[in-house]
């Protein structure tokens, strides 16, 4: 079958349009590799503003994905196997953050929980905690755009499980958790690894609803994008420096799951 797709011949200008689209989405990207300025690479990349930024970018991004699984996986799971009362509407709000536009999300936020939010207010005046303009902001701010990139991918896995399989556990005496730990999970692992990636990715790379939200302060909030934004404003280099930086981390991590996560998305697809 793989000898016979390979073998299928292409419609005409169909292989023109491929080269061109490849063409339009590498060549910015290559462009950035020109534009490095590799003499001060290193010594830009290893400043204490760079580094700063770089390691909460990891930080957040991290616990963000974190989150994203512990509290993605139940949900995903609730919406692909139980049916509730306006689940469709719950779902969609869900995942709509994928959809806006990043500041329109971070403006959502300050009306959650920011000083005068609705519940950014009451835990204020509690408890004196603020979250605006805080790294626990940052994370906020990433896990609203990027938590649904996990949700719709576990959902779609959930719905492909041989329902047969999962029954045949119960019936043998495993609860629920271990049905799910011991028999689902492994299943879905390619679709795992899919989603966390594509969460990741998603939260190191967020910018509008972080800067709205947690500000873009060196040292505190100012994520990897953020000390990039700045320096591109001030016309310093260290931009071009760091966007490599961040698109070569990037590349590593996809490149070195492509098999897994294109698993994923093709029985997401089935």
């Amino acid at each position: 079958m793989k000898h016979q797709r390979s073998q299928l011949s292409a419609p005409r200008g169909l292989s023109a349009l491929a080269v061109a689209c490849v063409i339009f989405i590498s060549l910015p990207l290559l462009a950035i590799v020109a534009r490095v300025p590799w003499s001060q690479f290193f010594s830009t990349i290893f400043e204490a503003s760079s580094q700063e930024a770089l390691w909460l970018s990891l930080r957040t991004s991290l616990i963000t994905t974190v989150l994203a699984i512990v509290a993605g996986l139940p949900l995903a799971w609730m919406f692909a196997h139980r049916a509730f009362p306006l689940k469709n509407i719950l779902r969609t709000l869900c995942v709509l953050p994928m959809v806006l536009p990043p500041v329109v999300g971070g403006v959502a936020l300050i009306y959650a929980f920011g000083r005068r939010g609705l519940i950014g207010s009451s835990l204020e005046d509690w408890f004196g905690y603020r979250i605006a303009f805080t790294q626990s902001a940052t994370v906020l701010a990433q896990f609203f755009v990027a938590a649904p990139f996990f949700i719709v991918v576990m959902e779609s896995a959930f719905a492909q499980v041989d329902a047969s399989t999962t029954w045949a556990s119960r019936t043998l005496g495993a609860g629920p958790w271990r049905t799910l730990l011991t028999v689902n999970i492994p299943v879905l692992w390619p679709s795992l690894v899919a989603g966390i990636v594509l969460t990741w990715a998603r939260a190191l790379g967020e910018f509008g609803a972080t800067i709205t939200f947690a500000g873009n302060s060196p040292g505190s909030t100012q994520t990897l994008p953020l000390a990039i934004y700045s320096s591109l404003e001030s016309g310093n280099d260290a931009a071009v420096s760091l966007s490599f930086l961040m698109m070569a981390i990037s590349f590593v991590v996809l490149i070195s799951l492509r098999q897994r996560w294109m698993t994923a998305f093709q029985r997401g697809a089935a």
